[in-house]
């Protein structure tokens, strides 16, 4: 008896280090490729953006006095130079669209989303005589692309130029009044979007800033601002930001939510499946010594063979279809050989019966547990301790002496 469970745990303890390079395969093949994958992504769709608001300026023509001494004499000359006067923008009127379309390469998911972004910034010309301003508006990320690109002021469409900095125009407003300017495009990106007020800590007059979207589970990143308002409407939330006087050093940023990813989730089921191996050996085994069954060591390498099928094919599969149905269909492969396997080892009820539930809770309910955020931990406790207290139920009469002096004969 003490040699049969000792070649059990050394069939145990061989499967555990396979698994432990299968796990480790998996995770190098996800992330040793990743960096490349996100530049894949970005290089078709676009990258992760920072839009900032637009800058305005005029140009001033001023005058000084500049004296000089010739031939012994002082001579003043009046010089006449152009100087750039910024203004800065009085209200703030964003909003910003945001679709999530998710991407996949490789063994990863990438959060990809489109974005309608439409700006109204008021300003004032502080001069008492009509002035030709200049706008620019920067583009929010250098890699990506741009659609149906518009600037207006005060409902006027501007002829627009595009540069490295973004998009620009000029146009007149009369002395001492207020003008909109209109900004509005298209684009996509990758995993975050955000807003920033400026450089350091930057004052925002009458800012409001609102966001749709059509899903939720987003976050906000740390050092940014939260929602003053938030509320859902429909898949998706309405969010809002609105001050009277803002002074803040902080941006405004949208982290979009991030797919279940197939590479680390296969992995970590790959780490923890010597548990499951443990368990289902253990009640196969006490079940066994309780009804007096002949099961060899050999026959406990081929059932830990077939559990070792699961996460081998699920591995490799995950890469074509969803990780949910490879999922499925790893779990009926494997229960398929564990109970056509028992049938001829052992007998149909047993394969049938105690082999496949037990099956079906140690591999596939705990290896499903992982889908589940945060509750892995919890749900793999309740079920050793209820395996626990069964097994506990059914042997505690059992003399275990004379079991194993009896198998030993």
């Amino acid at each position: 008896m003490f040699r049969r469970i000792a070649a059990i745990c050394f069939i145990f303890f061989c499967t555990a280090i396979a698994w432990g390079i299968l796990g480790s395969t998996i995770f190098y093949r996800t992330y040793q490729g990743g960096d490349s994958l996100s530049a894949r992504v970005a290089s078709t769709w676009g990258t992760a953006q920072e839009q900032e608001p637009p800058s305005l300026r005029y140009r001033k023509q001023t005058e000084r006095v500049v004296e000089s001494e010739e031939k012994g004499q002082k001579v003043a000359r009046t010089v006449k130079s152009t100087v750039d006067v910024k203004t800065g923008i009085e209200s703030s009127r964003v909003s910003a669209d945001f679709n999530l379309d998710y991407r996949q390469k490789g063994l990863l998911w990438f959060s990809t989303y489109t974005v309608g972004f439409a700006g109204d910034y008021g300003f004032r010309n502080p001069s008492e005589k009509e002035e030709t301003f200049y706008v620019t508006l920067p583009f929010p990320a250098k890699q990506a692309v741009y659609d149906n690109v518009e600037l207006s002021l005060d409902g006027k469409p501007l002829a627009v130029t595009i540069t490295d900095a973004g998009v620009s125009a000029q146009g007149l407003v009369t002395g001492g009044k207020t003008a909109v300017l209109r900004a509005v495009y298209h684009s996509r990106g990758l995993d975050r979007w955000s807003y920033k007020l400026g450089e350091g800590v930057t004052q925002a007059k009458d800012f409001q800033l609102k966001m749709t979207t059509n899903f939720g589970g987003f976050d906000f990143p740390d050092n940014t601002l939260s929602p003053t308002e938030k509320k859902a409407a429909g898949k998706g939330w309405e969010l809002e930001w609105k001050y009277q006087n803002l002074v803040t050093g902080f941006q405004i940023a949208l982290k979009m939510p991030q797919k279940l990813q197939p590479g680390p989730l296969a992995g970590r089921i790959s780490y923890f499946a010597p548990v499951s191996l443990f368990f289902f050996f253990f009640l196969v085994f006490i079940l066994t010594t309780l009804r007096d069954i002949d099961l060899h060591p050999m026959n406990y390498f081929f059932l830990a063979c077939a559990f070792f099928s699961f996460h081998l094919l699920l591995a490799y599969l995950a890469d074509h279809i969803s990780i949910h149905w490879a999922f499925v269909i790893c779990s009926a492969v494997s229960i398929f050989l564990v109970v056509s396997y028992l049938r001829l080892a052992v007998s149909m009820r047993f394969a049938l019966v105690e082999a496949a539930l037990a099956q079906l809770i140690y591999l596939v309910l705990f290896s499903y547990a992982f889908f589940f955020e945060g509750m892995t931990g919890l749900i793999v406790t309740i079920g050793a301790i209820i395996t626990l207290f069964v097994i506990m139920q059914v042997t505690g009469r059992i003399r275990w002496s004379e079991k194993f002096l009896a198998q030993g004969r």
